[in-house]
């Protein structure tokens, strides 16, 4: 059996992260954009608030955030940013698997919701489907960035 508390706090420790990186992403971004990461940064807020409520009701402590957080790498350009607010959500959507596991169901469908949001945020920065464990690669395609000559999206493996 999962622990609901444990579950609960891993996903308010991956909601922490992600609008720690949103502000990030928000400081490197323009027009739409910056428009997207302010909906991301909004949207992992409302999901840490809920969470922070959800431990308090059931007793627990919830984590606090750090200061900062280390990121994964510079994020200097558009390009950058991008990048992380992909992996970002690739993140969080992993965060919530332990919680979709609880014998709670309504929580089990918030992680649900909450893993589905982030899969479809996750696919507006980076429209690439990544193959299953099993399955024949797909062929490198170009991919979309946020300005010509950034970097690339972070691939899933890492």
């Amino acid at each position: 059996m999962i622990d609901t508390l444990k579950g609960l706090n891993k996903a308010l420790d991956a909601e922490h992260a992600a609008v720690y990186a949103y502000g990030v992403v928000g400081a490197r971004t323009s027009g739409d954009r910056r428009s997207t990461a302010v909906a991301g940064f909004n949207a992992h807020r409302a999901r840490r608030d809920q969470l922070r409520e959800l431990i308090t009701a059931r007793g627990g402590t919830p984590s606090e955030s750090g200061a900062a957080y280390d990121l994964p790498f510079p994020v200097t350009a558009a390009g950058d940013a991008v990048r992380l607010a992909a992996l970002v959500e690739d993140r969080v959507t992993a965060a919530y698997l332990e919680l979709a596991a609880v014998d709670d169901a309504s929580l089990r469908r918030l992680a649900a919701l909450a893993m589905q949001e982030c899969a479809v945020r996750g696919y507006g920065w980076r429209p690439v489907i990544a193959t299953f464990p099993g399955w024949p690669a797909r062929e490198p395609g170009p991919s979309p960035s946020a300005e010509p000559g950034t970097s690339p999206p972070v691939s899933l493996s890492q």
